[in-house]
Order: structure tokens, then C-alpha cells, then sequence
């Protein structure tokens, strides 16, 4: 499935590029759906393997239904993917073509029916890019192996034409969704529409079910039970696991968002509290960027963004946590941390944004960004303050402070008497 015009639109009023391209994937679908009719001849067998298939995907997307609306809501403007990919593939290689493209319908639209987070049209192109990638699939195992009925030949050459029905099928539904998805949202970054490269193990991993379960439901069908249990446990784990990342991470810097540093920080506090170790905390803002963005483009500013991200990374431990509280404003974590070296760790920060030089892509080509400053407020546990909340506020103060007296420096929060601490 995947995300990508921004689902206020309506599919007449997209620009009229987009809306060629996705009139012209959906008719070449069309045509091939008419195609597959010719010389058909479906067995009884068939339909046994099509209810089965049909059932299979039904109860995949019954099991990450709520999980995967949480993620397309989410992954808005990219693409992502999932392992439901494993039933429509498994029909390509057992089944002949009207019943396999039987079975991708019958996947979307449950899909659709069941969620209601898109409208149809967009259901609608992403059957038709699965689809085509369908169509060339059964191409290269015929051509590969010219005597190919549904169903799979042993040795070298089936192997070989099976892979490179996967690969096949993998890369015209990727590209077309890829291509909608620059179309449709022409101040995307390329690389972000792409996608991750873990989410390409796990088309991976899902054409090599999808390999098995063909394997099982002509040789061992009862065997297939047993794999959609593990399936299942398996896919509702990973969903799980990549909508906890999506959700305490920044998409733009990978770094933690506002919500999980504020959730870690208030636990690292409570440990240092029952410790009774030094904590520090930074607050630092960028000084000026509103110029980057206005100069070069929303798109250098995401860029330089991320590079900052980066060398905040590099700069910190293993157990600091750097996050984006929002905008160009940024947060640190640092635990055993006392006043001199928290104000050391700042200064560091501070000098390594200033001698930055980032290569951004602009409206008018590469281009190199240079003299970022950045403006630091340092507030340390438990000097000043017991409580997170002084904390924050004592570093947002001193923040504050840096930014009034010129910029592009530390100002430390003062210490607190006993009766200001908590």
C-alpha cells in the first residue's frame, strides 16, 4: 500500500500531470485484467487454492487493521510497506491470472472497506501498480520457462524464473508508486519518497511468504495453517515495533520528538533523584534560520536540519539523548552530567555548528550553507532545580537569555537556593 497524493485532494483537482499519470496506470491495469481472460481454464483445484488465498490475506488485514491505520496516518507523503504482499504473490505463482488478479482486489478492497483511510481512487491506483507488476511477473516465468503452468518447476530454472518474477513484481509496483508519489508532491525529497531501505527487506521477506506459502498449498495445503499463524504473530509484532519507532521518532532528523525526550528525560530525572547523581540538560536554538529557508528553499532547510542532527550525534555519548522539540529548536539529555561539564558539552556543540559547511540541494542547484550559529541554555540537576519542570524552564530562560545578549553562545541557568529547587 502506499501514501501519496495528500488526502485533501480530489483525484480531478491534482494537477494534470498527476492526473494523467494515474488515468494511465489505471487504464493499462484495465487492460491487462481483459488480457488475462484469454484462454482461460480454471480447475477445481484452483478455486480451492483462490478461497484460500482470498481467506488468508482477509484475516492478515483483520490483524493489523488498527496498527496500519495508525501508519498510513503517519507515513503521509512517502510510501510504506507491509507483508500483505505474500498472498498476492503466492496467487501469481499458483493460480491462473484472472483468479490471481481475483485475489489483489479482493485484498484492496477488504483493505479499503475495513480502514476508509483513503479514498478509492487512491485504493484504486495501488491495485493497478500491484497489478502490472503482476502481469510482468507471470511474463518472466513464461519466459524463462516457456512450459510454466500455475504452479512451480523444480531446479535451477525454476528458481531462477521465480526470483525473477519477484524481482519483477517488486520493481514496477515500487517505481509507480515512487513516480506518484514525486508527482503528486513536486518539494518532496527523493530520498525521503524512496522510503527506508529496511522497508525493502520487508517486500523481501514478504515475496519469499508469499514463495512458501505457494510451496505449501500445492504439496502440504494443511501446512498452510501453520504458517499463517506464524504470519500473523510475526507481522503483528513488526507493526507494532515500527509504529512505536514512527511514533517517538522525528521523521525529518531521526532524532527523538518532543513526547519520548520529555517521556525519558522525566525518567532519567526520578533515576538521578533515587541516585542522587548530576543531570544536565541543554536547550538549543538555532540562531536566524528563518534565513536559510527564505534564501534556499524549505527543502535546503530541511536539509541543513538533518545535518545538524547529525553532528549533535556525533557529538554527544551513547547514553545522551538528542531530540527536536520542534522547528530549529533541539533538546539534550545528558545524565551523570555536573555544571562545568555540561557547560563544556555546550561550548563543543556550540563551536562545531558555527564551523559547519552543508552541501544543500537549492531551486538553483548544489549550493553550501555556512555560518549557522546557535544559541544554548544549560540547566543542571540539582543545582538548578529538583523537579523537571523548573528544569525546562531554567534551561528555556537561560536559552532566552543567550539569544538577548548576541547569540551564537551558552548562558548557564543560575543556581537555585534550597527553597527555589523543587
Amino acid at each position: 500500500m502506499s501514501k501519496w497524493l495528500p488526502t485533501h485532494w480530489a483525484l480531478w483537482s491534482a494537477p494534470r500531470v498527476v492526473l494523467g499519470y494515474v488515468v494511465a496506470v489505471d487504464v493499462l491495469a484495465l487492460a491487462v485484467v481483459g488480457a488475462s481472460f484469454v484462454g482461460l481454464d480454471i480447475r477445481s483445484d484452483d478455486w480451492v487454492r483462490f478461497g484460500a488465498l482470498v481467506i488468508g490475506s482477509a484475516l492478515h488485514v483483520e490483524a493489523g487493521r488498527e496498527i496500519e491505520r495508525l501508519r498510513a496516518v503517519v507515513s503521509e507523503g512517502t510510501t510504506y510497506v507491509n507483508l500483505k504482499s505474500m498472498w498476492m504473490f503466492a496467487a501469481i505463482l499458483i493460480l491462473p491470472p484472472p483468479l490471481a488478479l481475483a485475489v489483489i482486489a479482493a485484498s484492496y478492497v477488504h483493505s479499503w472497506a475495513r480502514m476508509r483511510r483513503n479514498p478509492p481512487y487512491r485504493g484504486f491506483f495501488s491495485a493497478s501498480t500491484v497489478i502490472l507488476g503482476s502481469a510482468l511477473a507471470v511474463m518472466c516465468l513464461r519466459t524463462i520457462n516457456p512450459d510454466h503452468q500455475p504452479g512451480f518447476t523444480g531446479g535451477l530454472v525454476g528458481l531462477l524464473a521465480v526470483t525473477a518474477a519477484a524481482l519483477a513484481y517488486w520493481l514496477i509496483n515500487f517505481a509507480l508508486v515512487v513516480g506518484a508519489v514525486l508527482l503528486s508532491n513536486p518539494e518532496a525529497n527523493a530520498r525521503k519518497a524512496l522510503g527506508q531501505l529496511s522497508d525493502q527487506f520487508i517486500v523481501a521477506g514478504a515475496l519469499g511468504l508469499g514463495t512458501s506459502t505457494a510451496a505449501l498449498l500445492l504439496y502440504q495445503p494443511w501446512l498452510t495453517v501453520a504458517l499463517l499463524i506464524t504470519v500473523l504473530g510475526l507481522h503483528r509484532a513488526l507493526l507494532v515495533g515500527q509504529f512505536q519507532f514512527a511514533a517517538r521518532t522525528d521523521p525529518n532528523t531521526g532524532l527523538a520528538n518532543t513526547m519520548f525526550w520529555h517521556e525519558i528525560a522525566a525518567k532519567t530525572l526520578e533515576g538521578a533523584q533515587n541516585n542522587n547523581t548530576p543531570l544536565g540538560i541543554l536547550y538549543l536554538d538555532l540562531d536566524h534560520f528563518k534565513s536559510v529557508n527564505d534564501t534556499h528553499g524549505h527543502l535546503a532547510g530541511d536539509q541543513v536540519l538533518k545535518a545538524i542532527a547529525a553532528e549533535l550525534k556525533h557529538e554527544v555519548r551513547t547514553d545522551d539523548l538528542v531530540g527536536r522539540l520542534g522547528g530549529e529548536e533541539f533538546a539534550i539529555l545528558l545524565p551523570n552530567t555536573d555544571v562545568d561539564d555540561t557547560l563544556h558539552t555546550a561550548e563543543r556543540i556550540r563551536h562545531r555548528i558555527a564551523n559547519l559547511v552543508i552541501t544543500v540541494t537549492a531551486p538553483n542547484g548544489k549550493m553550501e550553507v555556512d555560518g549557522i550559529t546557535c544559541s544554548i541554555g544549560a540547566a543542571t540537576f540539582p543545582v538548578s532545580g529538583q523537579s523537571l519542570d523548573v528544569l525546562l524552564m531554567a534551561a528555556d530562560t537561560a536559552t532566552y537569555a543567550a539569544k538577548e545578549s548576541g547569540r551564537n553562545r551558552v548562558v548557564t541557568a543560575p543556581s537555585r537556593t534550597p527553597g527555589q529547587l523543587s
